[in-house]
């Protein structure tokens, strides 16, 4: 079995925290530096991972380009990630994004971006002045699809993001709040109208708690979807 993983400064962690599940899957770089797009006919699941802003001209905001970190935007990330979209759509290939990879799906689905929580009059949700993750706790739908799969509806997680999603996608639902309303999860509305989709804005990869439910649950459920 192979799982895609999308290339960012810290895809090394994203291929370590899939292989410490199951030693036998095959982790494959997608990236768009060079494209190697063909490859992802080759895997049976796709991490989406966190890095840069999406570029608001995505989803017909280009005014909000000034609330983006300038030398922190890839146009050609964005549109590699989105051919990497199409392709899972249309091959039920089960899809797992993380922080950026939420963005960039629900962007996908039709969906807008926070290009600036503080800015936008919620709490900061970047990484903190000594470059840890913020921890804060949020809160699970219990009647959505993402209950059924962490089996709780509170619990802390990591934070390291100034953007976050605005209006949801067509066909996807929100199933986690952090306390002033931050999205930080979503899923399709009907999760058996398509693919495995798990949109995390927190990072399971480096939460200090690998045991957490809010971690390994995620990780399972994805890897036994792309199994």
């Amino acid at each position: 079995m192979i799982i895609g993983v999308t290339d960012c400064s810290k895809y090394a962690n994203y291929a370590s925290w899939i292989l410490a599940h199951d030693t036998e899957v095959k982790v494959k770089k997608l990236s768009w530096r060079p494209s190697n797009f063909e490859e992802v006919k080759n895997c049976d699941g796709v991490l989406l991972t966190g890095g840069e802003d999406v570029h608001p001209r995505f989803y017909n905001r280009p005014d909000y380009y000034d609330y983006c970190f300038k030398d922190d935007v890839s146009e050609a990330r964005d549109e590699f990630e989105w051919k990497l979209l199409e392709y899972t759509e249309a091959n039920n290939v089960p899809v797992l994004g993380i922080c950026r990879g939420l963005q960039i799906a629900n962007v996908f689905f039709g969906g807008t971006l926070i290009p600036d929580i503080p800015a936008w009059g919620k709490y900061n949700h970047s990484k903190l002045p000594d470059d840890s993750d913020r921890y804060h706790p949020i809160t699970v739908d219990p009647a959505s699809w993402l209950y059924g799969i962490i089996g709780q509806e509170e619990g802390p997680v990591n934070s390291n993001h100034h953007q976050s999603a605005g209006r949801i996608g067509k066909g996807l639902i929100v199933s986690a709040f952090s306390p002033e309303g931050v999205v930080e999860a979503i899923e399709r509305r009907d999760p058996s109208t398509g693919s495995f989709l798990c949109l995390l804005q927190w990072h399971p990869e480096r939460m200090k708690d690998q045991n957490s439910n809010f971690v390994k649950n995620v990780r399972a459920a994805f890897v036994e979807a792309a199994r």
